[in-house]
């Protein structure tokens, strides 16, 4: 008998699309040159990611100057993090998360609390759910960086991520507010500007593009962000 292997954890990296491998094979084979050279056989590349950049914004949200693409989500999850401390650690030493984070922002937490930073991880429910009362009594004056994931990537659970931005602004407002996306992203309708996050992760691979490509969406409202 035929053995038959059936996919179903998308959750975890979904197949390329065939569409995505169409697309991307010119630059592989004949479009390679180094998008940053001035000579127009480079230029195609450079186009490419510029259209690539302007997709991604129209579908979030934002404008292309908002989309700043990375390695991957882990990278855009480790950027937001980091980034926020270079930023605002001089002001406080306060960090709210959730125990439920991908390892991409807890391993960041543990490296912070070894530094000296102090970190409140939210407690989830029995079905994997924060509450935005729950974030509310966590912040403080000294609160630099909330970071919570929009859809956890194991149980699946929604966080109210809108009323959870607008609440860190309203008691924390020089605070920083990122939101790991990257399994919500195009599966849960949401736009940058309504959603009010500083800062969103989103990973191509969660959503049939490939590995190895991710993106950090940069809110105006920080002016400048450390690289």
């Amino acid at each position: 008998m035929e053995k038959r292997f059936v996919y179903a954890d998308n959750a975890a990296t979904t197949r390329v699309s065939d569409e995505v491998v169409a697309a991307m094979l010119p630059y592989f084979t004949e479009y390679y040159g180094n998008p940053s050279a001035v000579y127009g056989f480079a230029g195609k590349a450079k186009t490419a990611i510029e259209n690539a950049r302007a997709q991604v914004a129209t579908a979030l949200g934002a404008t292309p100057g908002e989309i700043y693409f990375v390695s991957c989500g882990t990278e855009a999850d480790n950027w937001a993090v980091y980034g926020t401390v270079r930023k605002l650690g001089k002001r406080g030493k306060h960090i709210v998360t959730t125990a439920m984070e991908h390892h991409a922002i807890l391993n960041c937490m543990k490296d912070l609390e070894a530094q000296g930073y102090e970190v409140t991880y939210l407690q989830p429910d029995s079905l994997g759910n924060i509450t935005v009362e729950q974030l509310k009594q966590a912040l403080r004056k000294d609160t630099i960086l909330v970071s919570v994931m929009m859809v956890n990537n194991e149980v699946g659970s929604l966080q109210p991520i809108a009323q959870m931005a607008r609440l860190t602004h309203r008691l924390a407002p020089e605070a920083i507010f990122h939101t790991d996306a990257v399994q919500g992203f195009l599966k849960v309708p949401f736009q940058a500007k309504t959603l009010g996050a500083d800062l969103i992760s989103l990973s191509s691979h969660k959503i049939h593009g490939p590995k190895g490509a991710g993106a950090l969406y940069i809110s105006p409202r920080l002016k400048s962000f450390p690289a």
